[in-house]
């Protein structure tokens, strides 16, 4: 005969802390290590850019902002965040609705060039459509003004004053690729967990493919749609290096709010420089603070079904 097994049982409390928990030196340490990193990569800079930017005192802030320049910068930002995102945010649910819910030749394909953006660098990015759009570039060479090969084009161009490179035309179509990816990207992952079932079953009832998107799979996503806008609002607002290569930085023209905050640097205005950084610093918390409400509606609406 053998002896039997001797089994040993462990409560389940214990079991848990015991897997779960560690001890308190080793959890201070931690969270001690986490403050530490985050006041000096995070909130010291963020303290430092406004205390920098009140330097010279509130008037001077404010005449910095008022720097007819400064006010041109901050309207192009605004107005290529304001063509880029409604844009990115169709060809995002578009993109994620026929990823997520169909069976189609080239899906990977597909998924591989909507993630193009975060493998190829910015300054690559912008430099692609000078090579596309630029006087000496292919799109140029075809349209150009001392032998076009398509002189109607050319003549409705020239009489509406129509430029890519160096104007605000390339500085949308840079905003614009760099920051296609996020709505797609975000939507994509919780439209597959979502599943068909609901689609096919309103479908089965008799619903058109738009009563189905706007009435079961729209709403099934706000949450997610929302979170997209937000990161690629602040993208297209801090994009740095496409837009600053088919810019031109023609000062009042064609600089953005970070190229504007680059030239005052250069010209060593320092406290200019930071008083036009402040309004992304101020930007980026307005961005943050949507971004942890969304959360948290999310979690609610989760938590309620």
């Amino acid at each position: 005969m053998t002896p039997a097994a001797t089994t040993f049982h462990v409560p389940h409390q214990v079991a848990h802390r015991r897997t779960t928990s560690e001890p308190v030196f080793v959890r201070r340490a931690l969270i001690g290590v986490a403050l530490i990193f985050l006041s000096l990569f995070l909130f010291l800079p963020l303290v430092f850019v406004f205390t920098q930017a009140f330097a010279k005192g509130i008037g001077f802030y404010f005449e910095t902002l008022r720097d007819p320049n400064a006010w041109s910068a901050i309207k192009l930002t605004l107005l290529a965040a304001i063509i880029s995102v409604p844009l990115n945010c169709v060809f995002g649910v578009c993109a994620a609705w026929a990823i997520a819910k169909f069976d189609f030749r080239g899906k990977n394909i597909l998924l591989t060039l909507i993630d193009l953006p975060f493998s190829v660098s910015p300054v690559i990015a912008g430099l692609i459509y000078v090579l596309v759009f630029g006087a000496q570039g292919w799109l140029g060479l075809y349209l150009n003004a001392d032998n076009p090969h398509f002189p109607w084009l050319q003549n409705w161009l020239n009489d509406h004053n129509i430029k890519i490179i160096f104007a605000v035309p390339g500085i949308v179509l840079a905003t614009i690729f760099v920051t296609f990816p996020f709505v797609a990207r975000e939507l994509i992952p919780l439209m597959q967990a979502q599943g068909r079932s609901e689609e096919e079953a309103a479908r089965v009832l008799g619903a058109s493919g738009w009563q189905t998107f706007w009435r079961v799979t729209l709403p099934n996503i706000k949450w997610g749609l929302i979170y997209g806008v937000i990161l690629c609002n602040a993208r297209a607002m801090g994009e740095f290096g496409a837009v600053s290569v088919v810019s031109g930085k023609i000062r009042g023209q064609t600089n953005t709010i970070p190229l504007h905050i680059e030239a005052l640097y250069d010209d060593y205005n320092f406290t200019g420089a930071f008083a036009v950084a402040s309004l992304l610093a101020f930007l980026a918390l307005i961005t943050l603070g949507v971004k942890t409400w969304v959360e948290h509606q999310q979690a609610k609406q989760e938590i309620s079904k």
